[in-house]
């Protein structure tokens, strides 16, 4: 089972390089450096050669506030680059996993969104990212579009590094409390990709389709900070006070790009299917000296 990864400097990326090689996968992970997803020759051309049996498409455009101003580069790397992944992942035979966003829904429903509900993306990155999924979809019937939220990890930017940071600096945060969502440990989207890739693998029937995959229990950002600082207490990881916590509504905190309030998924789809359960976020703060 050959791999191909694109992506390979972002968060969910770099834990993939990281558990493939642990697992001695046979595999090759791409920097956008290496291959831009969205130029549709190199990307035939790298397929073609590398002849993968499975496409990890972990390469996006996430900047979800600059987008408002750069939707062209949004769509470029957010639909047509999966549009090119999964069009020669088809020519080769092999199947394509793609990662997804909670920002393809519009954020308004009173629970857990699930696969099947309706998608109504409040701003341009939201709007790229579906438009992907939709592009993967209608190209490639051999696809895993895995729909994630809050992403954290060591490596890259994320909300845990923001508020360690933020917070060794100043004395009082506002931070909203009025969306809530589910924080996933970006290593346990790796594991989640790599043991679909398993039962691929092993002859299993694989049931393809859209699939959420998030971290429990939900929570808002204001909850969510309030736990990365409890852990950062216990490690005593700050020489000084931590720092007071203020809960703030969205209109507090206008952003160019609009967020969904509820960005709660259901993940029992992927846990009938593959067995796998949310991600633990909780247990993955605990050592939060490496998100530092």
């Amino acid at each position: 089972m050959k791999i191909v990864v694109t992506g390979a400097n972002g968060q969910v990326g770099y834990c993939l390089q990281q558990q493939l090689r642990e697992q001695d996968f046979d595999f090759v992970a791409l920097t956008r450096s290496e291959l831009d997803i969205s130029d549709t020759n190199a990307v035939n051309t790298c397929i073609a050669e590398l002849k993968p049996d499975v496409i990890i498409n972990a390469a996006a455009y996430t900047a979800v506030d600059k987008a408002e101003q750069e939707p062209e580069l949004a769509y470029a790397i957010n639909r047509d680059g999966p549009a090119n992944l999964a069009r020669a992942a088809k020519t080769v035979g092999a199947a394509i996993l793609h990662i997804s966003t909670d920002y393809v829904f519009g954020g308004d429903a009173s629970g857990s969104y699930r696969e099947e509900d309706e998608a109504a993306p409040q701003g341009i990155y939201g709007q790229s990212k579906l438009a992907g999924e939709h592009a993967v979809i209608a190209t490639n019937d051999k696809h895993i579009i895995l729909r994630t939220a809050w992403v954290f990890g060591e490596h890259g930017n994320n909300f845990v590094k923001t508020m360690l940071r933020l917070g060794s600096s100043r004395e009082s945060l506002g931070i909203v409390a009025d969306q809530e969502g589910g924080p996933t440990y970006a290593g346990d989207i790796a594991t989640t990709l790599i043991q679909i890739v398993k039962h691929y693998a092993s002859g299993n029937p694989t049931i393809w389709g859209i699939y959420h995959y998030s971290g429990a229990p939900h929570i808002s950002w204001f909850g969510f900070a309030q736990k990365i600082f409890s852990a950062a207490e216990k490690t005593k990881l700050y020489n000084k006070a931590i720092p007071q916590l203020n809960a703030i509504g969205t209109a507090d905190y206008p952003t160019p790009a609009k967020r969904p309030a509820n960005s709660k998924l259901d993940c029992s789809k992927i846990e009938k299917n593959f067995g796998i359960k949310p991600s633990n976020w909780g247990a993955a703060l605990e050592n939060i000296a490496r998100y530092s």
